[in-house]
């Protein structure tokens, strides 16, 4: 899985650097290590009044707060890997 997230200037006011840590944190945290790249990215053109632009995968999502880090870690990060281990185990047992 790629996470690409912005630092381009408006996300960067916005806290971008705060979202990185949260997400080096709970990427260590879960051992994602070997399943997740994190990336950097420069605007995407979906600049939001809050938050920061996050890619994960194709999927553009923003507006991104740290309060609401873990939620969208769950929902948008979690959920898909466990989408991709699911169809790779899958496949792999075809």
């Amino acid at each position: 899985m790629i996470v690409q997230i912005c630092v381009g200037s408006s996300c960067h006011l916005k806290g971008s650097e705060k979202i990185v840590e949260l997400f080096q944190q709970a990427i260590k945290e879960h051992e994602l290590d070997n399943e997740i790249t994190l990336a950097g990215c420069f605007c995407t053109g979906q600049c939001n009044r809050i938050g920061v632009t996050i890619t994960v995968n194709d999927e553009v999502h923003c507006g991104i707060i740290p309060e609401r880090f873990d939620e969208f870690f769950n929902d948008k990060v979690m959920k898909a890997l466990e989408e991709e281990r699911a169809k790779f185990n899958g496949m792999s047992h075809s």
